[in-house]
C-alpha cells in the first residue's frame, strides 16, 4: 500500500494521476490488482496537508508520493523522516531544505525537480513577441504561498523592469478572489498576464482561462494544459512526464530501492505550446519565427 498526497482536487489532476499509474505499471505495479493507492487531496486547502500527510503514516504506507507542489513535499516531509516520500518540486530541493544534493539526496526524500517558478522570466519574454506594446505585465500569485510568491515576483520584477514596464501583482486568497483580481488587472490597464506555477492555478486553470477570455488578456501559462485548455500560450517541462517518472521512482522503492540513493530528476525538455484560435479572437499577430519554434500548436 502506498500513499498519494496532494494540495488539488481530484478532477483536476486527473491527467497526472493516469500518468503515476502508467509510471507504476512499468514497473509492475498495477492498481486494484498488486497495489493499493490512500489518496489524500487538500482541494486546495494547504493547511490541510500536514494532517493527510499524519494519517498516511498511521496507515503504514511504503511510501508517500506528495505532489501538487512543495506545500505537499513539505508537509510530508514535516510528517516523517523514516517514510519514502517521492516528490515534485518547482524550486530547487537542495536551496528548500528538501534533499542534500542532486546526486545523493540522502534522507528518505526524492523526486523531481520542475523549475517551474524559475522559467517566468521565460514566459514573459515568449509572451512580449505577441504583444510587444505591453508597458503593464500583471502576475497572478497564491497569496497563501509565500515561497512561491518571493521566487515568481522577484524574477517578474526583474524581467518587466528589463523590458521597460511595469509589474503589477495579483493576489488569490479563495477562488472568491478571481472576479475582483481581473477587474483590477483591467482597472490598472494590464495588457498581458502571466500565471503563477503553483498548483493552486493548475486545479483552476478553466475559470482562470474564462476570466482571461472575457477581459481580453493576452496570457501566459506554466504548463501545455493550459492551451490545450484555451490558454493562449504556455511554456514549461511536461507535469505528466514528471508524474511518470514519480510512478516509476514509486515502483523502484517497492521493490527495495533507497530514496537516499535515487537521483532528483530534471525536465528533458520545455514545451512552448501556442493556441493559434486564441491568438486570432484576441487579434494578435504570431511572428513566423515565434511559430516555428513551438513544440505544438491548437488551431
Amino acid at each position: 500500500m502506498i500513499g498519494f498526497l496532494n494540495s488539488g482536487s481530484p478532477a483536476a489532476f486527473e491527467k497526472f494521476v493516469a500518468a503515476f499509474r502508467e509510471g507504476l505499471n512499468e514497473a509492475g505495479y498495477i492498481e486494484g490488482k498488486n497495489l493499493v493507492i490512500e489518496y489524500r487531496w487538500a482541494n486546495g486547502e494547504y493547511d490541510r496537508l500536514p494532517a493527510l500527510a499524519n494519517d498516511l503514516v498511521r496507515r503504514q504506507v511504503t511510501l508517500i508520493a506528495a505532489t501538487g507542489g512543495i506545500v505537499s513535499a513539505r508537509a510530508a516531509r514535516s510528517t516523517t523522516s523514516t517514510t519514502p516520500i517521492l516528490f515534485l518540486s518547482g524550486f530547487d530541493p537542495v536551496q528548500i531544505g528538501l534533499v542534500t544534493s542532486f546526486n545523493r539526496p540522502g534522507g528518505n526524500a526524492t523526486g523531481v525537480s520542475l523549475y517551474a517558478t524559475e522559467l517566468v522570466a521565460k514566459r514573459l519574454s515568449l509572451l512580449l513577441e505577441l504583444v510587444p506594446k505591453t508597458s503593464t505585465v500583471a502576475l497572478l500569485l497564491n497569496a497563501n504561498s509565500s515561497l512561491v510568491n518571493d521566487v515568481e515576483r522577484k524574477d517578474a520584477e526583474a524581467a518587466t523592469r528589463a523590458t521597460g514596464g511595469q509589474l503589477i501583482t495579483l493576489g488569490i486568497k479563495t477562488e472568491s478572489d478571481f472576479e475582483s483580481a481581473f477587474a483590477s488587472a483591467a482597472k490598472q490597464r494590464a495588457s498581458a498576464l502571466l500565471v503563477s506555477a503553483d498548483p493552486f492555478f493548475t486545479s483552476r486553470r478553466a475559470e482562470i482561462i474564462e476570466l482571461a477570455a472575457r477581459h481580453a488578456l493576452p496570457a501566459a501559462y506554466p504548463w501545455r494544459e493550459y492551451t490545450e485548455a484555451g490558454g493562449l500560450m504556455s511554456y514549461g517541462p511536461s507535469i505528466a512526464d514528471s508524474y511518470r517518472q514519480i510512478g516509476r521512482y514509486a515502483g523502484r522503492i517497492l521493490k527495495g530501492a533507497k530514496p537516499s540513493d535515487m537521483p532528483v530528476q530534471l525536465p528533458m525538455t520545455f514545451e512552448l505550446m501556442l493556441n493559434l484560435r486564441t491568438a486570432k479572437k484576441l487579434g494578435l499577430t504570431v511572428p513566423p519565427f515565434l511559430l516555428a519554434t513551438v513544440n505544438g500548436v491548437i488551431e
